[in-house]
């Protein structure tokens, strides 16, 4: 992967306003995987009662995480929009603690690059949601089919 793959990521998540307002940061990127954690914010709390942070901000914080896995791949070109996404929740993320993302590309074709993620707490052997989704992708020239 070129450092320039993990520039056009870190500029993308700059640039997205949800990303912005999540304070989204990119901790990890390599080969077709990334890793974006976002903190606990008060703001995003879904139900008052427990704390804990609304599924649209985890949901949010999985897709951004896949299209980066998907612009850092060696076949695909750094473009990329969500074409599906299926997120099953596991369980609610501790309030208090921060929510990390992990998204592996591990298939892409002509035009579809495919994707795992799963998201965390503190508690990493217990996820908070795990996702599938297809993004779209432009392939770098003299990829494989």
């Amino acid at each position: 992967m070129t450092e320039d793959i993990a520039k056009l990521a870190q500029q993308m998540i700059e640039a997205l306003p949800h990303a912005h307002a999540l304070s989204m940061r990119l901790e990890k990127i390599a080969d077709g995987v990334a890793e974006i954690s976002m903190p606990y914010d008060e703001r995003l709390i879904g139900d008052p009662r427990t704390g804990v942070i609304h599924g649209g901000a985890v949901s949010a914080l999985m897709d951004t995480c896949g299209g980066a896995a998907v612009m850092c791949h060696p076949q695909a070109s750094g473009i990329t929009a969500t074409i599906d996404l299926r997120i099953d929740y596991m369980r609610a993320a501790t309030p208090g603690q921060r929510i990390t993302a992990r998204a592996e590309c591990y298939h892409v074709t002509r035009s579809v690059a495919f994707v795992r993620a799963t998201a965390m707490d503190e508690d990493q052997d217990n996820p908070v949601a795990a996702a599938t989704g297809a993004f779209t992708v432009e392939r770098t020239e003299g990829a494989a089919t």
